[in-house]
């Protein structure tokens, strides 16, 4: 079955919306349709995505999708609503109301939602939103008959250790027409798990489940065009309690696209509610699809079903497994746990071959010294120790250096240096990206040994380009690397001169880079060949920044060749011209 709509429907009949769970170690998209994926999606332009994305900057990913079913008994029908599965079109949607999107609330914020006044957040980062199956876009879908159901939905992430590898859903879902018997809640994963630029990407996978753990593994065989990934994927399941009925619990996994997988509802929910735990995957083919389904519940009209699943990471099998039981422990305490203070306001300041930071509290802005935390065990609820000041040469997720760690003097925790709130970077490279964060972090609490609590690396990150002001006119414009030459790995220099997009691990022909130097705040560079022929215009028009770069790619698209090149500067405000030259061997 086949789905396709354009952007500008959709746009008419659904507040369509998506964010990124980043403040962990786990990069994963979250859409208000109900949805685990936004790469290669009509309705959620996110071009160069690396889904499901573990450890930070790997560009390893696991998913491809993943979401709930919900089946049910109506009448003499069997029916059942998908948020994501490849057999099937979306079924969920928003409303076309601005209100429905994703609402993004921190630990301890309270915000009023629509449909739930005086939301608390929970975690360091949580993400909510509400869908239906009835909503205008949903109907619109074809040979979808609805279940009149609505689900909130919400996502917690975590920024530090022992919690910031897993994200958990809890999904809240709400017949609004009929009763409703006989239901099954499927949590549906399509897991592609390796290097996501490898030309075999995601086909040495298996899938398999631990029914003692509740667990939904797949997981990539070492070796293989994809390489050997550090991580698994893993769905964790917490079905709702049942007093009515037995747990029947099924486990299916389908090799190969689309193999198996039932586009009818009445298959869909015959395999939902099948009651069998298939033996472990040992065949491996186009990716691996599974899910997890459970049933069967009665649920009335107004009443709600509460469905939770954690999306687990790890270092190898081990990893996830310790990782499942630290959600276990999470879920035991309610998620009431300690937490990081508030990430400081970081504020930069650029200068000739250095950059300074400044992180002192502005007023209206959150200070991290005065935070409470009102579920420690050891009842400090002011447990505040220092910050971490952080530099990157790569990119503003990292890889990061830790440059100076400051914390409270005269306490029996850290080298006690005392606090500072500015920072100066010195001897950097003028024009160059450089990255910064500076974080905030607790306390351990001894009493039940749980780690210093340190806020995201992510919340803050800055870049920050040394340099010099532009001159007041032309006269000393200069071009960098000159000769320019093809032979140089100049994307494994240190900061970078050359480096891919972000969404990107690879090199490509147009991440080479020259520069222009010494430019007047307003001015154009024309580029042209020794015959006299333009090969490219180069505007400027910048108060702070003295510098343009170019890509070696004329105005028509393609790459120049080896040669001698003339450049002509002109000053667009005082009409002064410079004319120079500059070298491409290749």
């Amino acid at each position: 079955m086949v789905f396709v709509a354009t952007n500008t429907l959709w746009a008419q009949l659904a507040t369509l919306d998506w964010k990124l769970h980043n403040i962990g170690k786990v990069r994963q998209v979250i859409t208000n349709t109900g949805g685990m994926n936004a790469k290669f999606d009509i309705l959620f332009d996110y071009p160069g995505l690396i889904n499901c994305e573990f450890p930070p900057n790997s560009y390893e990913e696991h998913l491809t999708e993943g979401g709930i079913w919900i089946g049910a008994v109506v009448g003499k029908d069997t029916l059942v609503s998908v948020a994501q599965g490849e057999a099937s079109p979306r079924e969920f949607f928003p409303s076309d109301a601005p209100w429905d999107t994703i609402w993004v609330v921190n630990k301890g914020n309270t915000v009023n939602i629509p449909y739930w006044p005086g939301y608390v957040g929970v975690s360091d980062q949580d993400f909510v939103c509400r869908y239906s199956d009835y909503s205008p876009a949903s109907l619109k879908v074809s040979g979808h008959t609805p279940l009149y159901l609505d689900v909130i939905q919400t996502s917690y992430a975590w920024s530090a250790h022992p919690l910031d590898e897993f994200i958990v859903f809890r999904y809240y879902i709400i017949p609004t027409k009929t009763d409703l018997h006989q239901v099954y809640l499927t949590s549906w994963i399509n897991g592609n798990v390796g290097y996501a630029e490898a030309p075999g990407f995601g086909l040495d996978d298996v899938s398999f489940f631990r029914r003692d753990k509740m667990l939904s593994v797949t997981k990539d065989l070492p070796g293989g065009p994809d390489g050997t990934a550090i991580s698994p994927v893993a769905a964790k399941i917490y079905p709702p309690s049942n007093e009515a009925h037995a747990l029947k619990l099924t486990y299916i996994w389908y090799n190969g696209r689309m193999q198996g997988l039932p586009p009818r509802d009445a298959d869909r929910y015959a395999q939902m509610s099948k009651g069998i735990i298939m033996q472990d995957q040992a065949s491996t083919g186009d990716g691996t699809k599974s899910m997890v389904s459970m049933g069967p519940y009665d649920i009335s009209v107004g009443d709600t079903l509460h469905l939770m699943v954690g999306l687990i990471l790890g270092e190898g099998l081990k990893g996830v497994y310790q990782n499942a039981d630290y959600l276990d422990w999470l879920v035991k305490q309610n998620f009431k746990v300690p937490s990081p203070p508030p990430s400081p306001h970081l504020r930069v300041e650029s200068k000739n071959r250095r950059v300074t930071l400044k992180w002192d509290p502005l007023p209206g802005d959150p200070n991290p010294e005065t935070y409470i935390d009102r579920y420690r065990a050891d009842k400090d609820t002011l447990p505040f120790e220092g910050y971490k000041v952080y530099k990157s040469t790569q990119s503003a997720t990292g890889p990061w250096t830790l440059l100076a760690e400051y914390d409270l003097p005269d306490d029996a925790f850290g080298p006690n240096t005392g606090l500072t709130h500015e920072y100066t970077d010195v001897g950097l490279l003028n024009n160059l990206d450089y990255y910064y964060a500076v974080t905030a972090f607790a306390k351990p609490d001894t009493v039940i040994g749980f780690p210093s609590q340190e806020s995201s690396l992510n919340a803050n990150a800055v870049k920050a380009v040394p340099g010099t002001p532009p001159p007041n006119t032309v006269g000393k414009v200069a071009v960098v690397p000159n000769p320019y030459r093809g032979d140089r790995a100049y994307n494994s220099y240190n900061p970078p001169w050359e480096k891919p997009a972000s969404t990107r691990a690879r090199w490509m022909e147009q991440d080479r880079r020259i520069q222009f130097i010494n430019l007047p705040a307003q001015c154009e560079i024309k580029v042209y060949t020794l015959a006299g022929d333009l090969v490219a215009t180069i505007p400027h028009n910048d108060p702070d920044k003295g510098y343009e770069d170019w890509n070696l790619t004329s105005y028509v698209g393609q790459a120049i060749s080896s040669g001698i090149y003339l450049f002509v500067v002109k000053d667009t405000k005082l009409k002064n011209v410079q004319v120079g030259k500059f070298v491409i061997i290749k």
